[in-house]
């Protein structure tokens, strides 16, 4: 995470109900050469001590998984490049603002059997999302083409032992500084969600 202590936000309430939210992220293991990465999406309990996901059985993590991995997945948010010119202040450098939450512990292949129960679960928390339109279930789904699919993926659970937030968003300047950064964030449209991101950066 950031290495300044004035961007790193501890409430972890706070990072829980973002990582919860978002339910996306980038699953890091250790690796013989380098980490191996996947892109996963996951349920985080409520208390933030547990996540699932599934993962493609073909997938290298699935081979490493022979026991259980220190893990450790990024939880990307809005972010977006920060021009000096938008401080009204002078002698400022380009940065770049962000939201990103870390879920540290260690992940574990679970039983086959509970496959069927997380990926109701999932699907479930996603569809919801997108009321009014009546959700989509796995019933839907003829029994053998679910069962041929189901036999692709495993279900893996993560014991999260450590949570940690950065929040950059322009604290380290004065008010106005960093409203007239927002402004022009949410208008330049360079990064990932910068409207949001620009609604964050007036709350600090």
């Amino acid at each position: 995470m950031h290495p300044n202590p004035a961007f790193r936000v501890e409430d972890r309430a706070r990072n829980i109900a973002f990582a919860r939210d978002r339910a996306f992220g980038v699953l890091a293991v250790p690796g013989a050469e380098a980490p191996l990465l996947s892109h996963v999406p996951f349920l985080l309990d409520q208390e933030g001590q547990v996540a699932e996901m599934h993962l493609v059985r073909s997938n290298p993590i699935v081979r490493a998984l022979e026991r259980p991995q220190p893990v450790r997945i990024a939880v990307a948010g809005p972010d977006s490049y920060v021009s000096p010119d938008w401080y009204g202040v002078a002698e400022q450098v380009p940065t770049w603002n962000y939201v990103a939450v870390h879920l540290i512990g260690v992940l574990e292949l679970r039983p086959q059997a509970e496959l069927r129960d997380l990926l109701d679960r999932q699907s479930a928390f996603f569809e919801t999302r997108l009321a009014p339109k009546p959700p989509w279930t796995a019933d839907k789904m003829a029994p053998e083409a679910l069962q041929r699919l189901m036999r692709m993926i495993v279900p893996c659970r993560m014991r999260v032992d450590e949570i940690q937030g950065t929040w950059k968003l322009n604290q380290n300047k004065d008010e106005a500084a960093r409203l007239g950064a927002a402004d022009q964030v949410g208008g330049a449209d360079f990064g990932s969600e910068t409207r949001a991101l620009s609604a964050l950066m007036r709350k600090v």
